[in-house]
């Protein structure tokens, strides 16, 4: 049995619409493991159609996937709080303005009350970081955030180092094996990876 069964998680989508296709799979499983999954949405998946997929699809996909109604503003986040509904709160992906945000305590999204909520009650937030500036300006707050009580990252790497050197990216087939190393309070190993395979 998974030990995420019986477990409600709370998934915040911010604006990466490029890892979209690589996220949703990681929902369903899950959703498969037996975890209540609470999609919650930033205001870039609610209104920015891309050459990845259009706004309404990708939102209907996560109401499919989850069974679940979207959380998409921060007054409907704000109860999860005092609630406590969530076990682990997941950021997948997390862009680099959602990580610079989250690590300098600025709320101003759904999925980031969501993740504050999920902090106050020292409940572990995963983070699969996909930022083009994750080894330039956002490196500081990815710093920040890796010293940071309750806070777990999936494990991550350059993407394309050869075209864009400051990217990276979380693998997020591994979603599921951090947040259930996330509920142990154990960061999943090893963090850093090689998403890049050079030939």
């Amino acid at each position: 049995m998974s030990k995420l069964q019986g477990k409600t998680i709370g998934f915040g989508l911010s604006g990466s619409h490029c890892t979209f296709d690589e996220t949703m799979p990681q929902i369903k499983r899950l959703v498969d493991a037996g975890a209540r999954v609470v999609p919650i949405v930033t205001q870039t998946i609610l209104t920015t159609d891309t050459r990845f997929g259009t706004s309404e699809s990708w939102q209907r996909k996560l109401v499919e996937i989850t069974g679940e109604s979207l959380i998409t503003s921060i007054p409907e986040a704000e109860p999860l709080g005092p609630s406590k509904l969530l076990d682990v709160m997941v950021i997948a992906p997390c862009t680099g303005s959602t990580t610079s945000r989250l690590a300098n305590a600025i709320t101003d999204s759904p999925v980031l009350m969501a993740a504050k909520a999920t902090m106050r009650n020292l409940r572990p937030v995963v983070i699969a970081i996909s930022t083009n500036d994750g080894l330039g300006l956002n490196a500081a707050n990815i710093a920040k955030l890796l010293a940071a009580k309750n806070i777990y990252f999936v494990p991550f790497g350059q993407d394309a180092p050869d075209k864009k050197p400051n990217s990276l990216v979380a693998r997020m087939d591994l979603i599921l094996e951090t947040c259930e190393a996330a509920l142990e309070g154990r960061q999943l190993q090893p963090l850093l990876i090689e998403r890049y395979n050079y030939s």
